[in-house]
């Protein structure tokens, strides 16, 4: 991963889909977009079935929103050192003591930030229903990527950054009691699982769980060796389940006897019932995401169903020019007013991107608030001191390049398709997998995929928002995060899953 500096010169690489993380002027710049991404292609490799391109849609949403808690930690962890610092000097006890006393706020919101991240990154409460989706893949790709590696990474995160948080009771405690509610609940759920792979997905859940009270506790060496053997359990269960189960398949076939049901009504009984019911809906975690998180961001989006594509250039291009216009001639606004518009734009486009997230029919206006969301967050950076138009330029070049290219394979669609909506899977990737290729990389190049430019002009417009410039940093990172789950939705829905003509085979739904 690229990382620029204050001086914008490049401090440090990483490649693969490995996060590495280092703290160079912000906490922990690691950007997971490549792993979600590919978990979003390994999970939807049957992509002509219904539940892995759903699945995989949903985990690449979970690890997007964990990026959240990645880039604010980034943010606030520039203002903390104003300087880089690696993991070496993080273990200098005296130095991290002074700066976390001096700023007990900053240091408390980049362990809060680390700890959401860790979670997401984790499967940890309440985001622990997308390993069990993830096992729509292959078995091998679920064994090695998912029982060894990205479901270890947000332990891995904390043990990187412990020296940070360590003297923060808080935190501890909070860590401590997320992992115990998490491996206790994930115990329930993987002994009433019907499918092998969820129940080796939700054991693992349950030492990870295990493995984060390790880390509150301060047992880092015993934490790493419980990383690397539940890694390689969980990889050896997934590749010999398919064994497995035809084993005990033909062994009840010859040995199965019924047991007689008792039915009892002590309330210990009920109580087990009950217990049973509520594993068995996973604690109702998909709900509770959808009513706390996806519902709300809908609502948003559907209270913006009037604008059509004409209606959204009309009022998109004024709006913009009068904002380039106040850039221009600030010295004559007063401070007062200036001080408040980069929030301001920055949540204009951050209603844009929930209008994308939600629209349900035309992929064009959905394509076309993306890029202008990205418009709206230039035009709010650029208030700011020392700010170049350079960098400006660069963080828009990408999205320019691949906003046409995506708007043009949109447009030949259309005109191919009688019909193209977001109403559902369609999968024209079975007759235009041209289409499906150049419109995938218009949007790794739009959403911030790395090594393109929107990926590190990221990085220069976050060295550029000021400490006390919150909310901007809350809604650039949410855009941030929302636009790249907005576009893989827009692709998801138009080149994945069953074909939406009756002609073609129709699979099962489930692989």
């Amino acid at each position: 991963m690229w990382a620029f500096s204050r001086d914008q010169t490049f401090t440090g690489t990483q490649f693969g889909t490995v996060a590495y993380f280092t703290f160079n002027n912000r906490l922990c710049f690691a950007d997971s977009r490549s792993l979600g991404i590919s978990s979003f292609l390994l999970i939807a490799f049957y992509r002509e079935r219904y539940l892995p391109v759903k699945n995989a849609f949903k985990v690449y949403s979970v690890y997007r929103i964990g990026d959240i808690g990645i880039i604010l930690a980034m943010w606030a962890s520039h203002h903390l050192w104003h300087e880089n610092i690696t993991f070496m000097k993080l273990n200098n006890y005296q130095m991290v003591s002074e700066h976390i006393q001096s700023h007990s706020f900053i240091g408390v919101f980049i362990s809060l930030a680390i700890v959401l991240a860790a979670a997401a990154k984790s499967a940890q409460l309440p985001f622990s229903s997308w390993l069990p989706r993830a096992m729509e893949g292959p078995t091998p790709s679920s064994a090695i990527f998912y029982g060894s590696l990205s479901v270890h990474l947000g332990v891995f995160l904390m043990l990187r950054t412990f020296p940070f948080w360590e003297h923060q009771t808080t935190v501890r405690v909070l860590v401590v009691l997320m992992g115990l509610s998490t491996s206790i609940a994930a115990s329930l759920m993987a002994s009433v699982q019907s499918s092998v792979k969820s129940q080796v997905a939700y054991s693992s859940i349950a030492q990870i769980g295990l493995i984060f009270i390790e880390i509150a506790l301060g047992l880092e060496t015993v934490a790493l060796f419980h990383i690397v053997g539940n890694a390689f359990l969980r990889t050896y269960q997934l590749l010999v389940s398919p064994s497995v189960v035809s084993y005990l398949i033909r062994e009840q076939f010859y040995t199965f006897e019924p047991k007689r049901v008792l039915h009892k009504k002590s309330f210990v009984k009920k109580m087990e019932y009950s217990l049973y019911m509520l594993s068995l809906k996973e604690f109702k975690l998909e709900t509770f995401m959808n009513y706390f998180l996806w519902r709300p961001l809908k609502t948003i989006g559907k209270k913006l169903d009037f604008l059509s594509l004409r209606l959204l250039f009309i009022l998109f291009v004024p709006t913009y020019l009068i904002g380039v216009s106040s850039f221009l001639y600030k010295d004559s606004i007063p401070y007062q007013i200036i001080e408040i518009l980069p929030e301001l734009f920055s949540f204009l486009g951050l209603i844009l991107i929930f209008k994308a997230f939600s629209e349900r029919e035309s992929p064009l206006i959905a394509w076309v608030l993306i890029i202008m969301n990205s418009f709206w967050t230039a035009l709010a950076i650029s208030f700011n001191d020392k700010v170049s138009l350079y960098e400006i330029g660069f963080y828009l070049s990408g999205i320019i390049i691949s906003g046409f290219i995506g708007y043009v394979a949109l447009l030949r669609l259309n005109k191919i398709e009688v019909s193209v909506n977001l109403n559902q899977y369609s999968g024209h990737s079975f007759e235009h997998p041209k289409f499906a290729f150049f419109f995938l990389l218009a949007c790794l190049g739009v959403t911030g995929f790395p090594i393109t430019t929107k990926f590190i002009g990221e990085d220069l417009i976050y060295s550029h928002i000021k400490s006390d410039q919150i909310l901007l940093a809350f809604f650039i990172s949410s855009a941030f995060i929302f636009s790249g789950i907005a576009g893989i939705r827009i692709y998801a829905r138009l080149f994945l899953g069953p074909h939406i003509k009756t002609n073609h085979e129709s699979p099962y739904k489930s692989s």
